[in-house]
């Protein structure tokens, strides 16, 4: 790799810095009884509020529903995440220093293996906290369950879930697109004499 692609690749490494302090993902909820709406933030180490307060509102809407309340210390995913980030930093910035091509190949497939996998898990996450409903919630329907969409806009009952990718995602895939691009460059050829 020439010492473009190696910078480029090393960029591409060091942004990832950037999702320790950008959400990357956000779910919205619009419903009449919250006309300013109510959302969260996810991170790769925590959950909040897009406001502050709507994750305590959030978990008290869902508690009507018998859903399980998002408490960020018991989800263990957002322990484990910062330290595939770092591993994930460190690889690329191997890759950059090193200079070799297969390494840097080794971490784009990595880090796509990896954002798959964790939409996977976002997914079964999402399924569990809208499938599991406690049977003592105040509010059943039969054959009901509020799991937001994974991707897009829902209604469930009288509330608009919207899930999507935020910042911290646009990070991500600009990092692996950044990458792929350096693999395309060309080395330059010496000048003969």
């Amino acid at each position: 790799m020439n010492t473009r692609a190696r910078v480029i690749v090393a960029i591409s490494a060091l942004m990832l810095v950037l999702t320790f302090f950008l959400p990357i993902w956000s779910i919205s909820l619009q419903a009449p009884q919250y006309p300013e709406g109510l959302g969260l933030h996810i991170y790769i180490n925590e959950v909040t509020g897009a406001k502050p307060h709507n994750l305590d509102s959030i978990n008290e809407l869902n508690h009507y529903i018998g859903m399980k309340a998002i408490t960020p210390e018991s989800i263990p995913e957002l322990k484990i995440m910062p330290y595939i980030i770092v591993f994930l930093i460190l690889f690329g910035l191997l890759g950059a220093v090193t200079g070799k091509k297969k390494l840097v190949e080794a971490w784009i497939v990595m880090f796509i293996v990896l954002a798959i996998a964790g939409l996977v898990d976002f997914y079964m996450w999402e399924y569990h906290y809208g499938h599991n409903l406690s049977a003592d919630a105040p509010i059943k329907i039969p054959g009901m369950s509020y799991q937001p969409p994974l991707i897009g806009s829902e209604k469930l009952l009288n509330i608009t879930a919207t899930s999507l990718p935020f910042i911290g995602s646009f990070v991500i895939f600009i990092s692996i697109a950044m990458s792929a691009f350096s693999l395309l460059l060309k080395p330059k050829e010496k000048i003969k004499d």
